[in-house]
């Protein structure tokens, strides 16, 4: 279990209660029927990762128009050089990819688990479409 800031609990709590269109759709159609468990909103360190797999030591952020001013870019490459410090795998996805390329997206966050756990390269991962259990 990584370490987390307390304050942050209920401000991921919020969070999880109104996510982003975007995470929604990531969320609902793709990660929640993923066969290695991933959480919304987690707290970890200082931060609060859009997504965590603890098992393949995964981070996905979702990154709007706001990330990609100057002064965010900046904030965001301290954020993810600061949990890549923690041994952790960041991976930054734009919105308009999940718009535009879900699909896409879906394997790419595929691969990654499969490359930080290759014993998982068997598993089965639920289509893009929203797998039911």
């Amino acid at each position: 279990m990584k370490e987390y800031n307390r304050a942050n609990i209920p401000l991921a709590k919020t969070l999880r209660k109104n996510m982003t269109p975007w995470e929604r759709k990531l969320w609902y159609e793709f990660l929640r029927y993923y066969p290695i468990r991933f959480q919304r909103q987690k707290a970890i360190g200082n931060y609060i990762a859009d997504f965590y797999c603890a098992k393949a030591r995964l981070v996905v952020e979702l990154d709007g128009g706001g990330h990609y001013t100057a002064k965010q870019t900046e904030k965001d490459e301290v954020r993810t050089k600061e949990l890549k410090e923690m041994n952790l795998t960041v991976l930054r996805i734009c919105n308009l990819d999940i718009d535009r390329n879900f699909s896409g997206v879906c394997e790419y966050i595929d691969l990654a688990v499969k490359k930080s756990l290759p014993q998982s390269a068997s598993l089965t991962a639920p289509s893009s479409e929203g797998a039911k259990r």
